[in-house]
């Protein structure tokens, strides 16, 4: 019935943003095609393409500003440039065959212009907009992207206008650096030193959060807006109020404890998921994880074996236990599992072998001299030394 485009191109005020609709005149896309042209609204009037007064393309396309028009040097934007580029970005794609020619009379396009109030430069306001309607037009013709090709994307990119990416925990090994302390001026020399790099998150520890409260979390996001943050609770209970206390927060994950109620670690993970944040359960002092894991009929995202400060004294073993049953216990789910304690550079390799996807590290990061430089060591260790710095998009 219609086919959907979108595009960006351009730089600076004139930079041009097309959303795009095709589809057939007996449709939904003809349907509000015809009411755009009969319902006008202040500062938003639609308005036809035109590549020159007489002379519209084919198919018929309607334009409707998505900022608001105030005056007539915006008006002017509006009907000259973008008017034209849009116009003439339609009639040479059906030249080109991008649509084809037997069909520009049964179908419509409705086209979304944006137009900054800054925009100045008739000329980049027309070539930016011709390139942006053509790319969005060719998109919806060939319905890109795919969905393989979202899921693929959707962790790697930077919106161009937030100006920084949202990590997400998509390409395992991590290194989570717990900051455990009561002192805020550890926090932000950590924050200040560690490296950037895709595969390097932030852990709030539960000392810090004691000390501090949540609010801790918002302070530390003012150091480094991009941070991958993670808010160590323990929760024990009421664990859908907790998780989204994290999420308001703005932690990126919450730390459920494992020794909780089934119900409660559940609501948690339930109330994670909604509101966009990773969910973390904490081994520490369970028996058996796996079997925790198996019994939950909602899944973490993360599981956490851990062996705590209190026992790292004499031999204590590592409590990072079976991974693979962990894994196998989540039915399916793509869950990761962290390892804290007693973890070192030497035995990073033993770790990763063992199939840890994070591996957590505190004091020997956080009290380091050098704490750009022990980070970069386990980096180094888990061959994720370097940021992406180099990809370039080249079907974009």
């Amino acid at each position: 019935m219609y086919l959907i485009g979108e595009a960006l191109i351009g730089e600076g005020n004139e930079i041009a943003h097309i959303d795009l609709m095709i589809g057939d005149k007996n449709g939904p896309v003809g349907m509000a095609f015809a009411n755009g042209m009969t319902n006008l609204s202040m500062g938003h009037t639609p308005l036809l393409a035109v590549v020159r007064p007489n002379l519209i393309p084919k198919p018929a396309t309607l334009i409707v500003p998505k900022v608001t028009v105030k005056n007539m040097a915006q008006a002017g934007q509006i009907f000259g440039p973008a008017q034209a580029a849009v116009a003439k970005a339609i009639a040479d794609a059906v030249e080109e065959g991008a649509i084809p020619k037997d069909i520009c009379e049964d179908v419509v396009i409705i086209v979304s212009v944006f137009i900054h109030p800054e925009a100045a430069d008739y000329t980049k306001i027309y070539k930016y907009n011709y390139g942006a309607t053509k790319l969005a037009l060719t998109r919806a013709m060939d319905k890109f992207p795919s969905v393989d090709k979202v899921t693929y994307e959707k962790d790697r990119g930077t919106h161009p206008i937030m100006g920084y990416k949202v990590t997400r925990l998509w390409d395992p090994p991590y290194l989570q650096v717990a900051i455990d302390t009561t002192d805020f001026g550890v926090v932000e020399r950590v924050i200040a030193n560690v490296p950037k790099n895709d595969h390097l998150v932030i852990e709030a520890g539960t000392p810090l959060i004691k000390q501090f409260g949540l609010d801790v979390i918002r302070r530390m996001r003012d150091l480094k807006k991009d941070m991958f943050i993670v808010a160590d609770l323990k929760t024990l209970d009421t664990g859908n109020l907790e998780a989204r206390m994290a999420a308001d927060a703005t932690a990126d994950a919450v730390v459920c404890s494992g020794l909780a109620p089934v119900a409660t670690i559940e609501k948690f993970i339930e109330e994670a998921r909604k509101v966009g944040i990773y969910s973390i359960i904490d081994m520490l002092n369970v028996q058996d994880p796996a079997k925790l894991i198996s019994q939950l009929k909602v899944k973490p995202d993360v599981v956490e074996l851990h062996r705590g400060i209190d026992t790292e004294g004499g031999k204590a073993e590592h409590a990072w236990g079976n991974i693979a049953e962990i894994k196998k216990a989540a039915a399916g789910k793509k869950l990761l599992v962290a390892v804290a304690g007693g973890v070192r550079v030497e035995n990073v390799e033993t770790a990763l072998k063992g199939g840890a996807d994070i591996l957590v590290v505190g004091r020997s990061i956080t009290n380091a001299k050098d704490i750009e430089g022990e980070s970069r060591r386990f980096l180094q260790a888990m061959k994720k030394d370097e940021i992406d710095q180099y990809r370039i998009m080249t079907d974009f």
